[in-house]
């Protein structure tokens, strides 16, 4: 006889994926930005940094990670919108 899952066991599964997605995403979005700005700020790769590569990655990433989170938020907002008015069209 085959086992069936139960809810909570459902919603455990589930919260395990969401959290496999979300690292997976950081991972993408971190992997994109350091190659982003590595090509933006970097000329000639070296032992080290000088200021200017410094303030330039620094300030590459900054912009990365707020249009990074602006574009989550809408993306979220849009899913969320969406699925409300697929809800309410579906109770006409």
């Amino acid at each position: 006889m085959a086992a069936t899952a139960t809810g909570s066991q459902n919603f455990e599964v589930m919260s395990q994926v969401k959290q496999q997605i979300a690292l997976a995403n950081a991972q993408e979005m971190l992997s994109k930005m350091t190659e982003k700005c590595f090509k933006k700020c970097i000329q000639k790769p070296g032992k080290t940094l000088d200021a200017s590569e410094q303030r330039c990655i620094s300030q590459c990433m900054d912009r990365f990670m707020d249009s990074w989170n602006l574009v989550s938020r809408t993306y979220g907002n849009r899913l969320q919108r969406d699925h409300f008015k697929g809800a309410a069209d579906m109770a006409d």
